[in-house]
């Protein structure tokens, strides 16, 4: 959930432009860098919350996709692309795999058309997040994905951009009645922390885009009502099965993770 509109706007800074930036990509503006910048300057430690939710991302979508016979997935609100992207990951191990990407900014879109010239089990739903509906009977949703089978769907970094007003827990109802039994739901989410860097992060993002809201695990796991949420239930990202063989300063055992670690959540959920 980014910038309206159908053309890119290089005066209007973008949510995933500025994640793209703090994750060092290439694909952002002087206005994204100059927000990015402030999390740099300000807010030193916050460049890890990015890695920490990339990193926790791609493991979930390695588990799912070796522990289980889930081939298609939904990534809702999936910002530009980065070193391991979901298809990416998810057809390293399973070719077949297909993944839907759901985003309304332009600079995602152009990147999306690109991505389909190269990978014909991919598509770009430009469809707000907030209009599950909308992404349900998109003609490109249906053309890869089958409803009838069990369905990965994704809200990585995205639902914490759905202000308590617009319902995130009612987007994620939606999906959970629509999908089968034995479908994954993995979620990642601004973690409060009850300290003046989450203050002043959450400040940071209302102030330049109106939204931004950190919610409590208790808040975060109750988004996933109905879901059997797996071990080890929701924990800061860089905890959440941490592979301490490709990411050795990651989780691993004796290691005092940093405040900022600990304002990114992870979870991984199971429709019974």
């Amino acid at each position: 959930m980014t910038d309206h509109g159908s053309s890119i706007d290089p005066s209007k800074p973008s949510i995933a432009r500025v994640y793209d930036y703090l994750l060092g990509g290439k694909d952002n503006y002087a206005v994204d860098r100059e927000i990015g910048d402030v999390f740099k300057r300000d807010l030193p430690g916050s460049v890890a919350i990015a890695f920490a939710n990339r990193s926790a991302l791609t493991r979930a979508i390695g588990e799912i996709v070796t522990t289980t016979q889930i081939r298609q997935f939904i990534d809702l609100g999936s910002g530009l692309p980065t070193a391991d992207n979901v298809h990416q990951v998810a057809q390293r191990h399973a070719p077949e795999s297909r993944v839907v990407y759901v985003d309304i900014d332009p600079q995602v879109l152009v990147h999306g058309r690109a991505l389909l010239e190269e990978n014909d089990r991919t598509r770009v739903v430009p469809v707000d997040v907030r209009d599950p509906e909308g992404v349900f009977v998109h003609p490109d949703t249906r053309a890869l994905i089958d409803f009838d089978r069990p369905v990965a769907v994704v809200f990585s970094a995205i639902l914490h951009h759905v202000n308590d007003a617009e319902d995130p827990a009612g987007i994620v109802r939606y999906w959970r009645d629509r999908v089968p039994s034995g479908s994954y739901f993995f979620v990642s989410h601004f973690r409060s922390g009850n300290n003046p860097e989450t203050a002043e992060a959450e400040k940071v993002l209302q102030q330049t885009f109106g939204r931004g809201r950190w919610r409590t695990d208790a808040e975060i796991e109750a988004l996933l009502d109905g879901l059997e949420i797996l071990e080890p239930g929701v924990v800061p990202a860089s905890l959440w099965r941490p592979d301490v063989v490709d990411n050795p300063r990651i989780g691993a055992a004796g290691r005092e993770l940093t405040v900022w670690e600990r304002l990114i959540a992870a979870g991984l959920a199971r429709k019974p």
